[in-house]
């Protein structure tokens, strides 16, 4: 059955990868800061908002909505003293503040759904505790208590809060990471499967996790990083 989604961040990354895996069968709502895409779809509606903005606006949206995906996100690698206040005030904006909005704004018209989900994005540094992460893992970490606790409150309401954990994913956020092979080539041999991810792995569970094959699932952090979290390899 076709659903109404809101995708916050569809212009890139797995914003993008996610907006084209749903399209097709859906009704999309994609929010971004440069609004329409550079090769807009036809049953894709593009707005234009800063999440950070004190005047965001989501009246474009449906009556009902069934979901919600949140991607904007940040890579801010430092050593904890390289950090100011201001770096991790930018983090806890961009990740949680920016969520707690769009999702305030968001819950009368999820109410409406009978089968509702919510999907956000960690990162698997918040579990495995990595150097030069502190102010990521530390927004990412809070926005994984606030999934938790948003999926117990709102459980009565049928509407479902998941988030999913990657580590790194070869998108444009990731460009410091990824254009050079020698350092493509280290991080990879970091994961277990011997790869970084692409946006179509977050992607294909992002799907999952909107539809109604997973409506007995919420307040999860799955991790899909290459095995990074959960093997430990021997060498």
């Amino acid at each position: 059955m076709s659903k109404n989604i809101l995708i916050v961040g569809g212009s890139s990354g797995i914003g993008a990868a996610s907006l084209d895996a749903l399209a097709e069968d859906n009704h999309i709502y994609s929010l971004t800061r440069t609004g329409c895409s550079d090769t807009p779809r036809e049953n894709v509606i593009y707005e234009t908002a800063d999440v950070c903005s004190d005047n965001f606006d989501i009246s474009f949206l449906p009556d009902v909505l069934d979901a919600v995906i949140y991607c904007p996100g940040t890579i801010n690698l430092k050593p904890f003293t390289s950090l100011s206040r201001e770096d991790f005030q930018n983090d806890l904006n961009i990740n949680l503040m920016g969520f707690v909005k769009v999702i305030q704004a968001c819950i009368p018209a999820l109410k409406k759904s009978k089968n509702a989900s919510v999907v956000a994005f960690s990162t698997v540094a918040v579990s495995q505790g990595m150097p030069y992460h502190a102010s990521v893992a530390a927004a990412k970490g809070a926005m994984e208590g606030l999934v938790r606790s948003l999926a117990a409150e709102y459980a009565a309401n049928h509407i479902r809060f998941n988030c999913i954990a990657p580590s790194l994913v070869n998108t444009p956020l990731a460009s410091q990471f990824t254009k050079s092979e020698s350092k493509l080539e280290t991080i990879s041999k970091r994961h277990p499967l011997n790869r970084i991810g692409e946006p179509r792995d977050i992607a294909s569970a992002t799907k999952y996790l909107i539809s109604d094959e997973s409506s007995w699932m919420t307040g999860q952090v799955v991790h899909i990083d290459g095995g990074l979290s959960s093997i430990k390899q021997l060498t």
